[in-house]
C-alpha cells in the first residue's frame, strides 16, 4: 500500500434507501438487499436488528481496518432509512424491523452474482490466508468458520463479507484493558488457519500500516448516534477513545494473538 495513502482520512458515502427489495433470511439479524438514490443496490444492516448499533459499528470498523491492509470488501455505506418504509411492509417482523431501524444504518455493496467462498473447492494462498488470520485475531471475529466462512468469491477475487460479530469486548464494556492484550483462543476454528504459515511475515507488515493515526481515522467514522446508549456511563466520545486504545493496545501486544494462533495451527497440521 503507498505509504502517503495509510493515514489518508476515510470518508463514507452517505446514501438514501429508495426501494427495499428483499430480506436475507440466512442472517440472524435479517440484513435486506436494497436499492439507494445512487442506483445500487446494498445490503443493508440494520441498526434495530439484533445487536443493533453495537453490530454495526463493529461492522464498520472490522471493514475499514480490512480495506485499509489491502483486503478486498464491498464498499461500506451510511444509509439513511425514512420512516415511511415501515407503514408499506405487510410482513410484521420486517415492519418492526423497519420501524425501529429509522435513521442511519449500514450498507454493503450488493455483489451480484457473488458464490459464498468453499474451503473444499478454493485453495486460499497461505499469504492471504496468514493476512485474513491475522485481521480476524485483532478484530476477536468468531464467526469465519467452515460453517460460516464470511467470505465470497467474486470475479475469481476472495471479498470479506459481515465483520458484525467482532469487538465482542462492547458487549460486556467493562473489562475491555483485560480483553485488549488476551489471546483469541476462538482461531482454532478459523477456515483458513491451516493455510495461515505466514503470520509472522503479516504482523510485522501490518503493525506499520496500522498507526495510531489509522485506527484513529477509521474509529471517528462511527456516527454519535450509535454510540448513544443509557445503560454506559461513558459519552460518545469516550467510547470513541475505548475504541482506538483497544485497538491500539492490541496491535502493539500482537505477538500474543500471534502466537496463540501459531500454536492453533501446529495442532491442526
Amino acid at each position: 500500500m503507498d505509504e502517503k495513502n495509510q493515514n489518508k482520512p476515510v470518508s463514507i458515502r452517505r446514501v438514501e434507501v429508495m426501494r427495499y427489495i428483499t430480506p436475507l433470511r440466512e442472517g440472524g439479524s435479517l440484513p435486506a438487499i436494497i436499492e439507494a438514490d445512487d442506483g445500487f443496490q446494498y445490503v443493508l444492516k440494520f441498526r434495530g436488528a439484533g445487536q443493533g448499533e453495537k453490530a454495526l459499528i463493529a461492522e464498520l470498523i472490522g471493514g475499514e481496518i480490512a480495506r485499509t491492509l489491502g483486503l478486498k470488501v464491498p464498499e461500506l455505506v451510511f444509509a439513511e432509512l425514512d420512516e415511511a418504509f415501515g407503514r408499506i411492509e405487510a410482513d410484521q417482523e420486517i415492519q418492526d424491523l423497519l420501524k425501529f431501524s429509522v435513521g442511519l444504518n449500514l450498507g454493503l455493496h450488493y455483489l451480484s452474482g457473488a458464490i459464498t467462498f468453499d474451503p473444499a473447492a478454493c485453495q486460499v494462498d497461505p499469504l492471504l490466508a496468514s493476512k485474513i488470520v491475522w485481521l480476524d485475531c485483532l478484530l476477536t471475529n468468531v464467526d469465519r468458520t467452515a460453517r460460516n466462512t464470511n467470505m465470497l468469491m467474486w470475479h475469481r477475487e476472495l471479498w470479506l463479507i459481515d465483520h458484525g460479530a467482532s469487538l465482542y469486548f462492547h458487549h460486556t464494556w467493562h473489562n475491555w484493558e483485560e480483553q485488549a492484550t488476551r489471546p483469541f483462543m476462538a482461531i482454532k476454528d478459523h477456515v483458513l488457519l491451516k493455510d495461515a504459515n505466514e503470520l509472522g511475515k503479516v504482523d510485522v507488515l501490518f503493525k506499520e500500516i496500522l498507526t495510531r493515526e489509522t485506527i484513529e481515522n477509521v474509529v471517528d467514522l462511527i456516527p454519535g448516534s450509535w454510540l448513544e446508549d443509557p445503560s454506559i456511563d461513558e459519552s460518545p466520545l469516550e467510547r470513541k477513545r475505548v475504541y482506538k486504545e483497544f485497538l491500539n493496545r492490541r496491535i502493539a501486544s500482537s505477538e500474543i494473538f500471534v502466537k496463540a494462533a501459531e500454536n492453533a495451527r501446529e495442532a491442526l497440521i
